[in-house]
């Protein structure tokens, strides 16, 4: 049985709160791993993972208004290196910017969400995007 893991990029509290308890609600990881800026999430792969000391996460939430590196520019490091290039990242953003959105899927986005502003709502689209992510796909071997 494969490791459901979830990096979270994601630099607002609120919404990291909300996603967190929309996760733990329908347990569907068995760990998640929070950073709260753009630097964090590289230093994250750069560091972390290629030390050994962290595997790689089986799906990458995203945020794209992040301090530091904006989620684009992680996106696109992400997919420039071999290492990460293959990782399953849903871009979750409250932007609904059609520039926000054709530069995520040219930069390699496998997915797109527009966050929900009503908690519910916003709960659910957490739900699908991790049952889909983790248990209906098959990720790329690595």
């Amino acid at each position: 049985m494969r490791r459901k893991s979830i990096l979270l990029v994601e630099d607002n509290p609120d919404d990291e709160a909300l996603t967190l308890r929309a996760l733990r609600k329908h347990d569907l990881a068995d760990e998640v791993v929070v950073v709260r800026d753009g630097a964090e999430a590289l230093a994250f792969f750069y560091e972390a993972t290629r030390a050994g000391d962290e595997p790689l996460p089986e799906l990458v939430i995203l945020d794209l208004k992040l301090p530091k590196v904006d989620g684009l520019q992680v996106l696109k490091i992400l997919r420039d290196d071999a290492h990460t290039r293959r990782l399953p990242v849903v871009v979750l953003s409250s932007s609904s910017e059609e520039r926000d959105i054709v530069q995520s899927y040219e930069l390699g986005a496998n997915s797109y969400v527009r966050k929900p502003v009503d908690f519910g709502e916003f709960s659910e689209a957490v739900r699908q995007l991790a049952i889909y992510w983790l248990g209906l796909n098959e990720p790329s071997p690595r």
